[in-house]
């Protein structure tokens, strides 16, 4: 482990840091069967703004075939998304929205779409940060990461977005292997190819809900099968999981990102998506006692210094 002067250099003294530390020790009072620790990806471990990095991917991809086949544009979902049309966007929904995008992929193997990720990921920028999506994830966060991991916390990443997406990435990105990804399930059918060889391919069905709110707990259950000792959101759509892990037995940690620096990332009060948010999150976390993190305040570095790969 790291030596007490050495931990988390890249957070700030103060009330969310002395938090931090506080359960780093007290959560190795817990059987190491039952200390594991959830974030959410999304404005929690890397920059969602001025727009979802699975976005950008979904975009990217609805440009390329629009190129390819311009009638592929004409269908109302995509010809709203393309003019940025926001009154169309808002009254068809975010679900179904959501579900034209991801039927782009329809028909593709796992493989193969973890490969588009991948590439797409190799290249992306954030248009206002300067600097590419991979380059984007919060180095206080990562700090924290590693610290629990070498208390032998399990980490996993519970996402609102998609699972596959975010399992293309999560290992490389946090050392998260895709097993201990929960996000939003796309189904897959198995079929039989003409050597009658099985074959998996993408669907353009959602199992279940997005990933948000309730949802959240659900699938950590179902899918993890075990509470968290820690939680990380910045949302609405992390209100429920922040909540259950603030009431378990024994060292817990409810953790909030607060978005408040216009200078080094964006200020801005973060919203579930597919959640109806009665009251600002911050709102929320101040009054049930949760640790909120500013990044403005707590941070003394948002994100790591950018490698020196030729690319700029």
């Amino acid at each position: 482990m790291s030596a007490p002067g050495q931990l988390l250099p890249s957070w700030r003294p103060g009330a969310a840091r002395t938090a931090v530390l506080g359960f780093l020790d007290d959560v190795l009072t817990l059987p190491v069967p039952e200390r594991l620790a959830c974030f959410d990806n999304d404005g929690t471990l890397w920059c969602e703004r001025p727009s979802y990095v699975q976005l950008d991917f979904f975009l990217d991809a609805l440009r390329r075939r629009v190129h390819d086949d311009p009638s592929v544009g004409q269908r109302p979902e995509f010809a709203a998304v393309l003019s940025g049309d926001r009154a169309a966007v808002a009254e068809m929904g975010l679900p179904r929205i959501g579900l034209a995008l991801t039927s782009l992929f329809e028909g593709l193997a796992p493989e193969d779409f973890t490969r588009l990720v991948r590439d797409f990921m190799a290249e992306a920028t954030n248009t206002a940060l300067g600097r590419r999506h991979r380059e984007a994830t919060y180095l206080p966060m990562l700090e924290l990461v590693a610290e629990l991991r070498r208390r032998e916390v399990s980490i996993a990443l519970v996402s609102g977005g998609g699972t596959e997406f975010v399992r293309a990435v999560s290992q490389d990105l946090y050392g998260v292997p895709p097993e201990s990804v929960v996000g939003t399930l796309i189904e897959y059918d198995y079929a039989r190819d003409d050597r009658g060889r099985p074959s998996l391919r993408r669907s353009a069905r959602v199992v279940g809900a997005g990933n948000e709110g309730a949802a959240k707990v659900a699938t950590i259950q179902t899918q993890l099968g075990r509470r968290p000792c820690l939680a990380a959101g910045n949302s609405g759509g992390d209100r429920e999981m922040l909540e259950w892990v603030a009431v378990g037995d024994g060292p817990h940690l409810s953790l909030l990102v607060d978005h408040d620096d216009p200078d080094r990332e964006m200020a801005y009060v973060s919203r579930g998506e597919t959640v109806a948010d009665t009251e600002p999150i911050v709102e929320v976390g101040a009054r049930l006692g949760w640790t909120v993190v500013s990044m403005r305040r707590d941070w003394a570095q948002v994100f790591a210094p950018p490698p020196d790969d030729g690319r700029r």
